[in-house]
Order: structure tokens, then C-alpha cells, then sequence
């Protein structure tokens, strides 16, 4: 299971700019995927379903008047049960969002969600555990092993912005299908670096997750 860092970032940008004439400009552009991982699972998975269904910019305005809550500091789960679901709501929240929020950090308090053994599973397996939370898709789980976990090789199929940049970069009539973007990236080698070709992507219209 390798990790995104800066030499990873260089290696990918050099096999995707070979193998990629599509991405090959973008990565001229702006340089090395800054994407590395983060220790901290339970404040990216709690900023991941913030983000769910929302642009870029949206979710960031929620995250951040979120930590104004509590200082401007990210609250701990025994923190954000101190909230409540209309509080939530009035910053942008929506009530599912709320909820499911409210419903994970009871689950981490008593035990029930635990990050501590992730590091070892597949791309699979941390995908099957953290769906079994309430609220938590594939999006998320998609968003957590890259942008979290900084795993090299997961394809967000399910994006909106990896579909519509895909759209637009290669040149599809209509937002592409998931296994319509599964074989772009087998004809374009996209493998090992599937997570570096989606964040180039990303980045060809600053789109970039804000988790």
C-alpha cells in the first residue's frame, strides 16, 4: 500500500507525464501532487462528509464556520457531542449531515469506529469498514484512502469532478460513466498513480476536495 509523498509525487508525475498526453501540460503547469498523508483519520473522515454532494468552495465555508464553533479549533468527538443537530444545521449542515456527524463521534467515543489498524488493510477492506458507518458511501471512502491516507491507487469513479473533468479533458459528450472512466485510466496507464492522475485533474480546474 504505498503512500503519496514527495518522491512518489515526482515518480508519478514523470510515469503519467509519459504515459498521459492529456495530463502531460497539466502537470508541466503546476508542478508535483501535494497530496501526503495525514495522521489525523477522524478529522478528515468527519471533513469528508461535510463535503459529501457539495463544490469545493461550499465545503470549505461550512469546515470552516464549523471550527468557529469551538474556537476555530477542530473539536474532538466528546467536543462535537456537545452540539446538537439544529445547531448544526444553522451553519450549513444539512439534518442527514448532522446526524451522521453526531452518529460517528458517539461511535469513536464508545469504541465502535476505531482508526488505529487502517495502515494495514487494503484499499477494499478500509473501504468495506468505513461504510459500514452510517453516512458513509464510497465517495467518502474514496476521498479518505486518497486525501487522508494518501493512497496511490484509488480511482474516485464517483466524483462529479473527476467526471466532469474527465469530460472535458478527453473529450466526452456527456459525464462520463464509472466504467467509462475505469477504462480511460487502463488506456492511458494511469496504474499505480490513479489517486495522482485524479488529483491532476482535480487541479486542472481547482477542484480540489476540501478534506
Amino acid at each position: 500500500m504505498q503512500r503519496i509523498n514527495e518522491l512518489v509525487a515526482k515518480e508519478a508525475a514523470e510515469y503519467l507525464s509519459k504515459h498521459d498526453p492529456v495530463l502531460r501540460p497539466i502537470i508541466a503547469k503546476v508542478g508535483l501532487c501535494t497530496i501526503r498523508p495525514n495522521s489525523n483519520y477522524y478529522q478528515e473522515l468527519v471533513d469528508a462528509i461535510i463535503s459529501q454532494q457539495l463544490s469545493v468552495h461550499a465545503a470549505r465555508a461550512i469546515e470552516e464556520r464549523f471550527r468557529n464553533l469551538f474556537d476555530g479549533k477542530f473539536p474532538t468527538a466528546e467536543q462535537i457531542l456537545t452540539t446538537d443537530v439544529e445547531t448544526l444545521r444553522g451553519i450549513g449542515f444539512s439534518r442527514a449531515k448532522a446526524m451522521y456527524v453526531l452518529d460517528l463521534a458517539e461511535h469513536v467515543i464508545s469504541g465502535e469506529v476505531s482508526f488505529d489498524h487502517l495502515d494495514a488493510l487494503s484499499n477494499d477492506e478500509v473501504t468495506a469498514e468505513l461504510t459500514a458507518v452510517k453516512g458513509i458511501g464510497a465517495w467518502t471512502a474514496h476521498m479518505f484512502l486518497m486525501i487522508c491516507m494518501a493512497r496511490t491507487d484509488v480511482l474516485p469513479v464517483g466524483d462529479l469532478g473527476i467526471r466532469n473533468g474527465v469530460r472535458k479533458l478527453y473529450g466526452f459528450n456527456d459525464a462520463p460513466a464509472p466504467q467509462q472512466i475505469i477504462d480511460l485510466a487502463a488506456k492511458n496507464h494511469w496504474h499505480p498513480y490513479e489517486s495522482v492522475a485524479s488529483w491532476y485533474i482535480w487541479r486542472a480546474f481547482d477542484n480540489v476536495p476540501a478534506v
